[in-house]
């Protein structure tokens, strides 16, 4: 999806890759992050941010809950914390020393954790969709003797709504949710959530506002219409400097970057964003058969419209880059290996570019800077979890 990108704005992470792999300093089955690049992406995503007075909750998960890229996000470039997926990204980055922002709002907390977020992990927001989920954070952040902010998610019946996370208040039930929670002790309604709020359209070649966003906006005029003070308005998905004006023209107050962090955003399939592709897939052939090669895998995601890889390889004495079609014939099965089109040799270096989540694969994360000064340095060595590793 993004591997002509790479090749446009990052050509020498692909060497760089290639080279760590060949000498053995990482294995196939590999993201490595131009950490350079990805200070750069972040940095302009925040400058841009700042400009439009929108506030920033960075997202780990797709970087496989990475501390060292989450600090640098908060104690370097000023970003307002981590907003995490579920309640183990925030066990892993909290553990780490991150500061935790937002939880909640694709996974609910869990009831035998909430204490332990309440009272040490302490997040600005948790996001609620559900009564018995407020009465249960209620409950901590009374025995915590503090308060609680936490968001509010209401949705309509036309929504976007991914699989398997359907979740959230109908509107319809906007004054007597508001009402029951406010008067739950400790808790106090910050202000309202939903997602995706922004998506892109390849007709348009836009990432453009979804229905969703009418529903929060609805959402948010019902609840000051009621007295609520909403101080904050969270428009999470795609944001990116394409997006950060857009929400500040629907008064939003905070977007979550994640995939803008390393360029991945389906807006830079054609490398026209200013953020750079930082995050390439490194692997390897690892045998042939029935007149294919096969690459190990590991860190293919199905929605990540992979499509083709490039294979660097020795052609009649000279070395050279080719791209070739990439299959996983059965998403239902465990991506052992990756089929690639074309005979090539055993352990001959193959790089991907694809929109991930590294959380959900086994993959390794391999940091490196001085890409661009063609002095590559492995600053570390991650899981797919965020956990430092040593192979060898």
């Amino acid at each position: 999806m993004f591997l002509k990108a790479l090749q446009i704005q990052n050509p020498a992470l692909i060497d760089s890759a290639i080279a760590l792999l060949q000498s053995g300093a990482i294995l196939p089955d590999t993201y490595v992050v131009d950490v350079d690049q990805f200070t750069e992406n972040a940095q302009l995503i925040k400058a841009k941010a700042d400009q439009y007075g929108v506030k920033l909750y960075g997202m780990t998960k797709q970087l496989g809950r990475n501390p060292l890229l989450a600090k640098i996000l908060v104690d370097e470039l000023g970003y307002d914390g981590i907003v995490c997926v579920d309640y183990k990204e925030a066990r892993q980055l909290h553990l780490a020393g991150v500061r935790i922002s937002h939880i909640g709002h694709l996974v609910q907390p869990p009831s035998h954790y909430i204490p332990y977020i309440v009272s040490t992990i302490q997040p600005d927001v948790i996001t609620v969709y559900s009564l018995d989920k407020a009465r249960e954070i209620s409950a901590a952040a009374v025995k915590a003797k503090r308060h609680q902010g936490i968001l509010l998610k209401f949705f309509h019946a036309s929504d976007c709504l991914y699989t398997n996370q359907e979740a959230g208040f109908p509107i319809e039930s906007l004054e007597t949710v508001c009402h029951d929670i406010a008067a739950m002790p400790n808790l106090q309604i910050s202000g309202l959530t939903h997602f995706p709020c922004f998506l892109y359209n390849p007709a348009t070649q836009s990432t453009d506002p979804t229905h969703n966003l009418d529903t929060l906006l609805d959402a948010k005029a019902h609840a000051e219409r009621l007295g609520y003070q909403i101080s904050q308005l969270n428009m999470p998905s795609a944001t990116s400097c394409h997006t950060l004006g857009k929400i500040q023209q629907f008064e939003g107050t905070h977007g979550e970057p994640g995939h803008a962090l390393t360029g991945t955003i389906p807006a830079n399939q054609d490398a026209s964003q200013p953020e750079k592709v930082a995050l390439a897939y490194a692997t390897e052939v690892s045998h042939q058969f029935g007149g294919t090669s096969y690459c190990y895998g590991g860190g293919y995601y199905r929605r990540g419209q992979l499509d083709h890889a490039l294979v660097r390889h020795t052609h009649q004495g000279s070395v050279q880059d080719t791209l070739v079609g990439v299959h996983n014939d059965d998403e239902a099965s465990i991506d052992y290996h990756l089929q690639l089109e074309h005979l090539f040799p055993v352990g001959t270096p193959v790089i991907m570019a694809f929109r991930t989540q590294i959380f959900v694969t086994r993959s390794d994360v391999a940091l490196v800077t001085g890409i661009s000064n063609n002095q590559p340095a492995l600053l570390g060595l991650y899981d797919a979890q965020g956990n430092e590793v040593k192979h060898g």
